[in-house]
């Protein structure tokens, strides 16, 4: 859309600090004959960056950048070990995931959107729609690869995304973490050495622990991501099986790569010929932008396991996710069959429902706006309340912040406490298979905001800095 368009531009203008934090934008009818466009448009555009967190509007005054931009520097690169490691101790998930259950408890600790983030009234229908049209099929099961439709309406997004995925290539699974385990267990044996970024998603890490594998960490720069460097180093000096990257909007840091960091990565582990495993779960998300492409839309190798799912923007509960598994699509519907069966058959054509509207697209630019909202309210509420030289991230998509402590807090240690307090977190050492980023944390920003929230954070606050 147009006013999009030109919030990318003025986003630019601001990055660049053409406007500096703290200073005043041109009004809005300035800005529409700057730029050519209409009144509502120019308005429309300053709407954007003020959800996406880089202006606020000042009544009487109109829009200023925001000072917090600068105020932080980002979280630090830090050394990981050269060794590959066994992964162990990855059972403290379980206490963190059951917190979110307890609707007493303020969940800063589970990336799991609030209900207030997702399209209820959508899915709902969808699910009304299928129970009265297709109920038969409803309460049978829909056996591996899954739902046709929903493969082919799969496949037709990743088309427009530059994917050559045929719908006979998509496996339907229960989850994105199963289409990685299930990616995996077809090119690995136990003992082998998978390569991941540092820090990386605690789920990733517990799919390496339950299949026997060994963990190898690459240092991620939380502004430009993976380190290419040490990942060339890395595959010169072990016998790496597999590689299992989050490219689009990491989870914990929310970076980003470039097309052309992208490519590169490809052109390595092809000279190597290292499958990748590519979670793209939040690639649906920027904060502000076009929607990146996959790597998976360079391949023409079948090199690239690609491993999706709709949790992060329709509903976790669906458990509804998808694989496209390299060259051996038999081999992963086998696998899938021997884990569970199936997969949800309501769920599946649901979700088939709800992507053939066309209203799909809008729905999910709306949620970008709401999660860049977020994440820029907790990034000025933990600038406000933490300490002066904390670092925080950055994030370029999904809705999850990666805190950085001075000093040698544990946030291990104190995250029975927090959760004892009715609040929780993600202590930094889940993210790393050496139980590194110890003075580390993560929090989920799309949360319901009110008073809790708030008197949450203030506690969060004060039992770290004792």
């Amino acid at each position: 859309m147009l006013y999009r368009e030109l919030a990318n531009r003025l986003q630019t203008l601001i990055d660049d600090e053409i406007y500096p934090p703290g200073s005043a934008l041109p009004g809005v009818r300035k800005l529409s004959q700057q730029h050519k466009v209409s009144v509502s448009t120019a308005v429309n555009a300053c709407q954007e960056l003020e959800r996406r967190g880089l202006l606020e509007a000042r009544p009487r005054s109109g829009y200023f950048v925001r000072q917090a931009l600068s105020k932080h520097k980002p979280p630090r690169i830090r050394s990981v070990s050269k060794t590959p490691k066994p992964v162990s101790g990855q059972e403290r998930v379980l206490q963190l995931v059951q917190g979110a259950n307890n609707p007493q408890m303020v969940n800063l600790g589970t990336a799991i959107p609030a209900a207030d983030f997702l399209p209820i009234n959508v899915i709902e229908k969808a699910f009304r729609q299928v129970w009265r049209e297709q109920r038969r099929r409803c309460v049978g099961y829909e056996f591996p690869p899954g739902a046709p439709e929903l493969r082919a309406h799969i496949a037709r997004h990743l088309a427009s995304l530059q994917c050559r995925v045929t719908p006979e290539q998509v496996l339907i699974t229960n989850s994105c973490q199963e289409s990685i385990a299930i990616a995996l267990k077809q090119i690995t044996q136990p003992g082998d050495i998978v390569v991941l970024e540092s820090p990386t998603y605690y789920g990733l890490l517990q799919v390496v622990e339950q299949l026997g594998l060994k963990a190898l960490e690459i240092p991620t720069d939380p502004t430009e991501g993976l380190s290419l460097g040490a990942l060339e180093l890395a595959l010169e000096s072990w016998p790496v099986a597999a590689c299992v990257f989050v490219p689009s909007f990491s989870n914990p840091l929310g970076v980003c790569l470039s097309d052309e960091r992208k490519q590169a990565l490809l052109r390595l582990l092809t000279k190597h010929n290292v499958p990748l495993v590519e979670d793209d779960i939040y690639g649906e998300l920027p904060l502000n932008g076009p929607r990146p492409r996959p790597i998976k839309s360079w391949d023409t190798q079948g090199l690239v396991y690609y491993c999706s799912s709709s949790s992060k923007t329709l509903a976790a509960g669906l458990r509804v996710g998808w694989l496209v598994p390299g060259k051996n699509i038999k081999r992963a519907e086998y696998l899938q069959f021997i884990n569970t069966v199936s997969v949800n058959s309501p769920a599946q054509l649901a979700l088939a429902e709800v992507l053939d509207k066309s209203r799909y697209q809008r729905l999910i630019r709306g949620m970008c706006g709401e999660y860049a909202h977020a994440v820029a309210r907790m990034i000025d509420r933990v600038s406000q309340l933490f300490p002066a030289d904390t670092r925080i991230s950055r994030p370029a998509g999904g809705f999850v912040l990666w805190v950085e402590l001075p000093g040698r807090v544990n946030t291990s240690e104190r995250l029975e406490a927090a959760m004892a307090e009715g609040v929780s977190f993600a202590p930094g050492s889940l993210f790393s298979a050496t139980g590194k980023f110890g003075n580390c944390l993560r929090l989920n920003c799309a949360v319901k905001w009110d008073a809790r929230v708030e008197r949450g954070l203030l506690t969060l606050a004060k039992l770290l800095a004792d």
